[in-house]
């Protein structure tokens, strides 16, 4: 493996990391949607600041950029609270008009510079090793690298210095008014460490890495864990894998890594999302199959129970009879019937079935919940 490709890799991991701990809030809080629109308007803010500055690595770019993100959240939230507009809504209107402003100002006066429209939207970490970050004659590495070390890390000071507030904000809002903890300022707190971490990221990944990253990681440790602090850990885990092997990926098919990654990240969901044990489908599916099975044997066991020692007994509990009095099909009436008697719960005696000891207690049980 060369420098180059661990460069590459240490880069992707540092973003997909960075992105993936504002992310679990993001998911958490329902607004996924905003960091979508986030990572596109902040176009206009980096578009605006080249034009001041005429250097693409001026930090009043990283400023400017930053501020379009909360302008962005402002105008949602402004919009919404009018109660004319949903909030899914107001950002379909707010961020394509933002982005769409800075693809015109790129296309009409910087079709020369390094602005252009398939790197805002891709990025292309190929280049992160050629951008050297240089002080002091000292060649710290890739600029990416170093700029998403120092996104991490702050993300990482923030998380675990206000992490009781962000924690209550995002679960109870009421609760944390009651005590004396601001939701608006958790809120814009949030917001400007989303906005910080997408500015970082958009020259090496591209927006919809951005999203990607931001998303997708966090959105497939919530089908893993329903638990706070693992939560966090899961997402900066997938993240990272899905980063490495996004890279190996575009490595092996000669295709864009930004795509591959982002494609990497969705397969990984893909798999939770079937074969998690708390919330994939597979899980899922089979828990309602367990369901139906235990609700029929309780059915069955109740029936008996309600016709036992009655005169109808005998029309009532004989099997060939149950299909009719259940409305259940002769095949499931066996299934029910060999599970109940393997349980020891019935009985069968000339055909007519009868409950044990076990099963008139647990049909009463039934009955109680």
């Amino acid at each position: 493996m060369t420098t180059a490709q661990i460069e590459i890799q240490a880069v992707a991991v540092l973003v997909a990391v960075a992105c993936a701990l504002p992310g679990v809030f993001l998911i958490l809080r329902r607004m996924a949607l905003l960091s979508d629109a986030i990572s596109h308007a902040i176009l206009l803010g980096i578009v605006l600041a080249f034009f001041v500055t005429r250097d693409l690595s001026s930090p009043l770019l990283v400023v400017a950029a930053s501020a379009t993100g909360l302008l962005t959240v402002l105008a949602v939230e402004l919009l919404n609270r009018t109660g004319r507009m949903r909030e899914d809504a107001a950002i379909g209107l707010v961020f394509p008009f933002l982005f769409s402003l800075g693809v015109i100002l790129i296309s009409r006066y910087a079709g020369t510079v390094h602005l252009d429209t398939d790197a805002v939207l891709l990025g292309e970490l190929a280049f992160a090793p050629f951008n050297r970050f240089v002080a002091f004659g000292i060649d710290w590495g890739p600029r990416a690298l170093f700029m998403m070390a120092c996104i991490l890390a702050l993300n990482l000071l923030l998380l675990m210095l206000f992490f009781k507030e962000l924690k209550i904000a995002t679960f109870d809002p009421a609760l944390a008014a009651a005590l004396g903890i601001s939701p608006a300022v958790v809120h814009y707190g949030l917001m400007s460490s989303v906005s910080l971490t997408a500015v970082g990221s958009f020259d090496a990944v591209g927006s919809i890495l951005v999203v990607a990253l931001m998303i997708a990681p966090p959105a497939t440790a919530y089908l893993i864990t329903d638990r706070l602090v693992p939560l966090i850990v899961w997402s900066a885990a997938i993240g990272a894998a899905g980063a490495v092997a996004g890279y190996w990926i575009a490595h092996a098919l000669d295709a864009s890594i930004a795509g591959s990654m982002a494609s990497a990240a969705g397969l990984i969901f893909a798999a939770a999302f079937l074969f998690s044990r708390n919330q994939g489908l597979l899980a899922a599916t089979a828990r309602r199959h367990r369901q139906r099975q235990l609700f029929s044997l309780h059915l069955l066991l109740i029936h008996l129970l309600h016709h036992e020692d009655t005169p109808e007994a005998m029309e009532e509990c004989r099997l060939l009879q149950l299909p009719d009095h259940l409305h259940w099909p002769l095949r499931v009436t066996r299934t029910v019937v060999s599970r109940a008697e393997a349980e020891g719960l019935i009985g069968l005696d000339s055909g007519m079935l009868r409950l044990t000891v076990l099963g008139r207690q647990r049909a009463r049980e039934a009955m109680v919940i």
